[in-house]
């Protein structure tokens, strides 16, 4: 494609918006791309000048490979491409659709994509509930610090809200062993205890099991819910759940969701003693115990030992 026929941002190169239709045509050419490589051979295809095909930020980042990997980004968010594998691309149904239909792929496009608000709507509330829960600072040292935290944070929501759509669209019995796995690293199977997900066919309406130690004496039983977002646990799943405890004789249990509690299901389980836990608590308790994620960079910030110059 001629990037002439782009719109042009700066740097003069064709903004990230005006790359999903080239990134659509040529993903759809493979059963899958590497992220990478993809990045590189839509950059490629747009007959740019050698000297803004080269052109880097002060990182030495390509900007132009840049722009696709964002334009990758969106799409993935939207839904016109889906990962196969970590770091894999391919087109999804949706992508198809839209290639074969002829309708322009623009930032207006993408970002009327439920999936893509789904993942807006997670992110805001997210947000609100830190939010909520900031006590502001007054001085100047507190206040650049404050910034700093918000900063980290705003790009953690972001990681967070994508792995909650990644685990949407993962298989139900995947959905499981990641909630017994997170209860593990959350110290629920002590040191000398077990865990294990139960048999898909013969659950009797428990999910997961977690012995807290090796006798077995104290046990935890997980219930959990792949939903999309807009489909709310309501009061009769709770209900369900806490006759498979009773069946059970059991005193304790944690219902995990990748959506939401309506009000009458949080009501019912606080009257059961049982312990929900909603998709946006879900990943941040991911990302405090960095289950199905990783470290990819870690921020120092120093101040003054006055003991130092007292003694």
């Amino acid at each position: 494609m001629d990037y002439h026929q782009l719109k042009i941002g700066k740097h003069g190169l064709p903004t990230w918006d005006a790359l999903g239709p080239s990134v659509l045509a040529l993903v759809a050419t493979k059963s899958e791309w590497h992220g990478r490589k993809l990045n590189v051979a839509v950059a490629d295809s747009l007959q740019l000048p050698a000297e803004l095909r080269q052109l880097t930020y002060p990182n030495q980042q390509n900007i132009i490979e840049d722009r696709v990997g964002w334009a990758v980004s969106e799409m993935t968010t939207a839904g016109l491409l889906r990962r196969t594998r970590r770091g894999y691309y391919a087109i999804s149904k949706l992508g198809q659709q839209i290639a074969k239909s002829g309708v322009a792929v623009t930032r207006e496009l993408l970002h009327q994509q439920p999936l893509y608000i789904q993942h807006e709507r997670d992110l805001a509330e997210r947000r609100q509930r830190k939010q909520d829960a900031v006590v502001p600072e007054t001085d100047d040292e507190a206040a650049t610090v404050d910034r700093l935290t918000q900063q980290v944070n705003a790009y953690n929501d972001e990681v967070a809200t994508s792995l909650l759509q990644r685990i949407r669209e993962a298989e139900p019995a995947f959905f499981e062993n990641l909630v017994v796995k997170l209860l593990g690293a959350m110290g629920y199977k002590g040191p000398n205890g077990s865990a294990w997900v139960t048999q898909l066919s013969n659950d009797g309406g428990i999910d997961g099991v977690i012995n807290q130690d090796a006798l077995g004496t104290s046990t935890v039983y997980v219930q959990a819910k792949r939903y999309e977002e807009a489909n709310t646990v309501q009061r009769p799943a709770i209900d369900s759940f806490y006759g498979a405890l009773s069946r059970y004789h059991a005193d304790r249990g944690v219902f995990i969701t990748t959506s939401s509690f309506s009000t009458k299901a949080v009501e019912t389980a606080k009257n059961f003693s049982i312990v929900l836990v909603d998709g946006i608590q879900l990943t941040e308790l991911m990302l405090q115990y960095h289950v199905g994620v990783q470290v990819k960079q870690q921020l120092e910030i120093f101040e003054i030992d006055q003991d130092f110059f007292e003694d």
